[in-house]
């Protein structure tokens, strides 16, 4: 793909993701013209002081209001779709809200893009749209469903495909900066000492969504292959020889994570490096299939506390200590 020649846009674009994605593309691919749509002008105004290539433009918006996305997106080639509310217990809270940007502004995007002719747009996801159980998950398991269906209703023109990851580390939203703060007592409150994650960096998330960016054929849910955690471990990493203070599972929480269900088993070819999911609902002449392997039905799913791959405490260390350095990004 020829970025040089892409108007690209990203919504929520001035949050971690956004910002280690737009990094990204300025430091290696130099897009004909860059945008970032958010609703928060002040996160805006500080991003701008530090990343205002000449093909940087930032809009004002949000992925509420049709009417705002039909002028953003007017002349876009490619969208990343990373707007959401994403705190479980916020969201367990304040349903409505969440509906409203997670569900309802999917729509918004996905209608304005084959409106405004947009050739590829790519919603990211979470290891928590996966079997649900808190709402933050469930509205982003409707989120996917849509931005997969949406294929139907441009089939020869926008191709809508999914990312779904895990815990980004360095995040705004990671449990980090509170471990951080309880370095001055040496006690961390623990929801379950068994807890696992999934964990990846910004960097490898923004790159990741890169290549699915240039692979997709539309309809595909992709899933990067990526480490877990045991949270007691990043406590430790964090705050070295402390005290665990168990304080039980937060509303809508999980003890480990899925990635892909047994259930998708069905539908998922397993690759080197990642899976990738072909819904059946795809349109059949989108359903192209990437290389791997079906898993099949005897598939048990890929989940943080079965996984192959795990980071340890000397890992994690080494990872915040870029992080503080501020070198965890790209």
């Amino acid at each position: 793909m020829n970025w040089q020649k892409k108007v690209i846009l990203i919504t929520g674009g001035t949050g971690s993701f956004g910002q280690a994605f737009v990094r990204l593309m300025l430091k290696n691919h130099k897009p004909k013209k860059l945008i970032v749509f958010s609703r928060d002008e002040m996160k805006q105004y500080e991003m701008k002081k530090v990343l205002n290539d000449r093909c940087m433009r930032y809009f004002i918006g949000d992925v509420r209001d049709p009417d705002r996305l039909h002028r953003a997106f007017h002349g876009v080639d490619i969208v990343v779709h990373a707007a959401a509310l994403k705190i479980v217990p916020t969201a367990e809270y304040n349903p409505f809200e969440v509906v409203k940007t997670n569900v309802i502004g999917g729509e918004n995007v996905i209608n304005i893009a084959i409106d405004n002719d947009v050739e590829k747009v790519i919603a990211l996801s979470t290891d928590k749209a996966a079997n649900p159980i808190n709402l933050y998950g469930a509205t982003k398991l409707c989120a996917e469903k849509m931005f997969i269906a949406a294929n139907h209703y441009s089939p020869d023109g926008t191709k809508f495909s999914v990312v779904r990851y895990g815990n980004v580390f360095g995040s705004r939203g990671s449990v980090v900066p509170l471990f951080r703060e309880c370095r001055k007592t040496g006690v961390v409150p623990i929801t379950d000492k068994k807890m696992t994650r999934f964990w990846i960096s910004l960097r490898q998330g923004a790159e990741f969504v890169l290549r699915c960016l240039k692979e997709m054929n539309g309809g595909e849910i992709f899933i990067p292959k990526i480490p877990s955690i045991r949270i007691v471990d990043l406590a430790e990493a964090v705050v070295p020889r402390c005290k665990f203070k168990v304080i039980g599972i937060r509303p809508g929480e999980k003890v480990h994570e899925t990635l892909v269900s047994s259930e998708e088993g069905l539908d998922a070819y397993e690759g080197q490096d990642r899976y990738v999911l072909h819904p059946r609902v795809v349109p059949r002449k989108l359903a192209q299939k990437h290389s791997g392997t079906p898993v099949g039905e005897a598939f048990e799913g890929y989940r943080s506390n079965k996984n192959s791959r795990w980071l340890g405490v000397e890992e994690l260390k080494e990872l915040l200590k870029n992080l503080e350095d501020g070198n965890a990004q790209v």
